[in-house]
């Protein structure tokens, strides 16, 4: 009988252990990757971003712009890629990382983006819509965001299901809206490679400083105490909150935008940083340019 409940107790300690190594495996953010031995250097378990990688690197220029007229003429990379993102399992998704898990849902929503253009490209522009917005917009798609379904994972998806419902909700990390990329100039620049896990953290750093290095996106005016910020940081100022919340500083915000202007500080120089900490100005938002991304 001792033997037995010594072996019980041994089996209920490996058990426990097995778990836990699993769920802490599972939340490490920003580290490691699931690629195993022998698989190409753009693939994790279960994908291979090289198609998407290839799509990228012929078709984007170094500003990130797309020409999608090329990229419509030889989209088989691109739709070949695409593909793979329905007939991807549950259980290979669940069995990477989180930050595996966010690079492929940053990398779907681009891709995807990419895909709704080239489905309807030449954009035909709406009499009233062109009232608005440039008649080369992505928002001349009709039901681009919320109605075209795209299969991701075995679901069927809208773009604004992948970017509000799943990144949003499930993955803390403000920095996915530098990352993001709507098919409009006023977005971030569409970046030249897939984003992974293993790099996730210092590719979303180097987006958040070219974002921030642009002055279509962001600039300080000091002459007109003035600063002046992409609408991106208005329409999402909440999602820096939980990171940058901060009882100090800032005050030329509303305590709405002082997370951004913190976020924002951390990317500047000393005295940029300091003129946003303690400077006396009003922020104003830049208007948003939704002309496409094109070449």
């Amino acid at each position: 009988m001792k033997n037995a409940k010594k072996f019980s107790l041994l089996v209920l300690a490996i058990a426990v252990s097995v778990t836990l190594y699993s769920l802490v495996s599972r939340h490490i953010c920003f580290a490691g990757s699931s690629a195993e031995p022998g698989d190409p250097p753009s693939a994790i378990k279960g994908l291979d971003y090289g198609l998407y990688e290839d799509a990228l690197s012929r078709f984007l220029d170094d500003r990130g712009m797309v020409n999608y007229r090329q990229l419509k003429n030889d989209r088989g990379e691109l739709d070949q890629f695409t593909e793979t993102l329905g007939a991807l399992s549950q259980s290979t998704y669940q069995n990477w990382n989180q930050a595996e898990q966010l690079s492929f849902w940053i990398n779907a929503y681009n891709a995807l983006t990419l895909k709704a253009v080239i489905d309807h490209y030449p954009i035909q522009a709406s009499f009233f819509k062109s009232l608005v917005y440039p008649k080369n917009s992505i928002r001349q798609i009709p039901g681009v965001w919320d109605e075209l379904n795209f299969p991701v994972l075995g679901r069927q998806l809208t773009l604004n299901d992948i970017e509000h419902q799943i990144i949003r909700k499930e993955f803390p990390e403000p920095r996915i809206h530098l990352a993001l990329v709507c098919a409009s100039g006023g977005c971030p620049p569409l970046r030249g490679e897939p984003y992974r896990g293993e790099t996730l953290e210092t590719q979303l750093e180097d987006q958040a400083k070219v974002f921030l290095s642009d002055p279509e996106k962001f600039r300080i005016d000091r002459e007109q105490n003035r600063i002046y910020l992409s609408a991106i940081f208005d329409w999402f100022k909440q999602d820096f909150t939980e990171k940058y919340t901060t009882e100090t500083g800032f005050q030329g915000g509303t305590d709405a935008e002082r997370p951004v202007l913190k976020f924002i500080s951390s990317y500047l120089n000393e005295q940029d940083a300091q003129y946003l900490r303690e400077g006396k100005y009003k922020i104003e938002y830049l208007d948003y340019d939704w002309s496409l991304n094109e070449q």
